[in-house]
């Protein structure tokens, strides 16, 4: 038996997002290597939080 749940009425307080890893490289402009290397990390998706804390991004700042 099913039910119908009312999305309204959910509490999204601890909800996180979940990304595909490809999607991720390709908005923050990693390498393939990168992208292969959190891809055995965690598989094809994990969370936003996840993948900012364990990508090694290149410096935005100029030298």
């Amino acid at each position: 038996m099913s039910k119908h749940i009312d999305t309204a009425e959910l509490k999204v307080e601890g909800a996180q997002q979940v990304m595909k890893i490809a999607d991720f490289a390709l908005k923050c402009g990693l390498t393939s290597d990168e992208q292969l290397r959190l891809t055995k990390l965690f598989g094809m998706f994990a969370t936003k939080q996840e993948l900012l804390m364990n990508a090694r991004l290149k410096s935005r700042f100029r030298h």
